[in-house]
């Protein structure tokens, strides 16, 4: 018979061996369980088309300094297609912060210095329409069925108090594809997809180069509130 000390050090050693026997279980299950890694990416392209809104996020740090282009840009994309952030352009070196609203297949835009909104042609500067990052058939979205090569990386934990399971997904996407995003994209693309364990795509990294003339650099995409809903409308 086990004395208390023995039984209180025995019952500690248990509840231990059970916390850990579930932190690896937790940390190792995700959506990509028994599925194939494209077919993993087939299930987050279906959510986020599926889904009537996001807030979208793309940054870099490394745009090189001789190129006209987006440095970052933020705002909720919903499935009308529309959008309404900001995105900020650099011209000449210097970056500019402009308000964006996209809808109806046009693009509106508080320029620096000027008063009201304009309507423009994004591509003027560098950037997508950005309403279109939303659709199903030229979005982010369809970087994913267009990835070759896959493979699944590692589990970790993330999210809120650090309670999903993101699973790590590399591959190539040509540079055709790409240009969805950034019209000016050429060549192959390395990406770097994170999916959670409910099969949500949560951010996406590609790396290649995105202007003419310039060095590869990299874009991170982030997507986040899956199922905002938000009514937006020309300024």
């Amino acid at each position: 018979m086990l004395t208390r000390p023995r039984r209180t050090a025995a019952l500690a050693a248990a509840v231990l061996i059970a916390l850990a026997l579930t932190s690896c279980t937790d940390a190792s299950s995700s959506a990509g369980d028994g599925k194939s890694p494209e077919d993993v990416l087939a299930a987050a392209k279906a959510k986020l088309d599926e889904t009537s809104g996001v807030n979208l996020s793309l940054t870099t740090d490394d745009l090189p300094s001789d190129v006209t282009g987006v440095e970052k840009a933020s705002g909720v994309g919903t499935h009308d297609p529309a959008f309404d952030g900001s995105i900020t352009v650099v011209l000449s070196g210097q970056a500019f912060e402009v308000p964006v609203v996209s809808v109806d297949q046009k693009v509106w835009v508080q320029l620096p210095l000027t008063p009201g909104w304009q309507d423009i042609d994004p591509g003027d500067y560098g950037a997508p329409d950005p309403a279109r990052l939303m659709s199903d058939d030229e979005g982010f979205s369809s970087l994913l069925p267009a990835t070759t090569d896959v493979q699944k990386g590692d589990s970790v934990r993330g999210g809120s108090d650090n309670s999903e399971v993101l699973t790590e997904y590399t591959g190539t996407v040509s540079g055709d594809v790409v240009k969805n995003i950034i019209p000016t994209a050429s060549g192959d693309f390395d990406a770097t997809y994170t999916v959670s364990d409910d099969g949500e795509l949560r951010e996406a990294d590609l790396t290649g180069v995105f202007y003419k003339d310039s060095d590869s650099m990299t874009y991170t995409v982030t997507f986040d509130d899956y199922g905002t809903e938000k009514t937006i409308t020309a300024p």
